[in-house]
């Protein structure tokens, strides 16, 4: 897979533009709060600023994140009013919605469904943030299971209930245990964490929803991850306001714990840490990175990437853990 399959550059850029111009609009006057490492909870160090958001690193357990951090109220308002949000759910999604499917949500689709066939329960599947509902749509070609999804934007629960799925049009925080059936749970999320103003409260709240062997599994962005440890603030991910936490496979075990999960497993699956470095080689600083990618051909690269993927190094993270 490359980055251009999914994030064509021209339009992903234009997203950008407009987010970097939101953030003046919409985070400009907005009080901020000092906070504590979300991972572990430890005091961090500022480590860059980028557009306007400062980014602190923890000393002790390595999770990026934005600190100070703007109030609630203000990501609720970009998120339901600014251009560069309603660019992404008109104009980028929908010209990317056929690569994504073939690219993400099928091999994710596969990936969930050889997890819960090695269960002997019987999961009830409930994707939190089921945006348009692709990945609803393939997971149920494959499992028996039923999908029930978690949204709380108005028009995109209307495209999931128009694709024939139950919506519970909420965020996740508000979900109580009598919106929910009483049958064993695998709960999803994909893309998700990283955007969370307060993960805390997001795993508190869930756990609260889980019975005991309820699963949750989610993919979120590894600050610890190769392209994002070399490109730092000139990272494409590192994009305020959407990606405010990067945790890391030490880390998320930390909260994850700390809020009642147990037999906490992660992997990083991820396939386009070096073509991401590839398609900004301008903003690399390291002679090293620099010089392999300025000399290596494709099979060298994907011999990189494959090493990077299963050695835990990449960017793209995924946990499978229980209540």
């Amino acid at each position: 897979m490359k980055e251009s399959e999914i994030r064509p550059k021209e339009i992903f850029n234009q997203f950008l533009h407009l987010a970097q111009k939101d953030t003046e609009t919409y985070f400009r006057d907005s009080p901020r709060q000092k906070i504590n490492c979300p991972g572990c909870n430890s005091i961090g160090k500022y480590t860059f600023s980028k557009d306007s958001f400062d980014y602190c690193k923890c000393e002790n357990c390595h999770t990026l994140y934005v600190n100070p951090r703007p109030n609630i109220e203000s990501f609720e308002d970009y998120y339901t009013n600014s251009p560069s949000s309603k660019y992404w759910a008109t104009t980028f999604y929908k010209e990317t919605v056929d690569a994504r499917r073939e690219k993400i949500w099928k091999p994710k689709a596969r990936m969930i469904t050889e997890l819960l066939e090695k269960e002997i329960i019987d999961y009830e599947i409930i994707d939190i943030g089921g945006g348009y509902g692709i990945f609803a749509e393939e997971i149920q070609k494959i499992n028996r299971n039923p999908v029930i999804i978690i949204e709380p934007a108005p028009h995109l629960a209307e495209i999931c209930r128009g694709r024939g799925f139950k919506v519970i049009e909420k965020f996740l925080e508000d979900v109580s245990i009598k919106d929910l059936s009483k049958k064993s749970k695998c709960f999803v999320s994909f893309e998700l964490f990283e955007h969370l103003h307060n993960p805390e409260k997001f795993l508190l709240n869930l756990n609260s929803l889980m019975k005991s062997q309820d699963l949750f599994i989610f993919t979120t962005l590894s600050g610890m991850g190769l392209d994002i440890q070399v490109l730092m603030e000139n990272s494409p991910s590192v994009s305020p306001p959407h990606h405010l936490n990067f945790f890391n496979p030490h880390s998320v075990k930390k909260i994850l714990e700390r809020t009642g999960f147990r037999k906490i497993e992660v992997c990083t699956p991820g396939k386009l840490d070096i073509d991401i470095l590839n398609n900004n080689k301008e903003k690399i600083k390291d002679l090293f990175w620099k010089t392999f990618l300025e000399n290596s051909d494709e099979t060298q690269k994907s011999r990189w990437q494959t090493l990077v993927t299963e050695s835990g190094w990449s960017s793209h993270m995924m946990v499978v853990c229980n209540k």
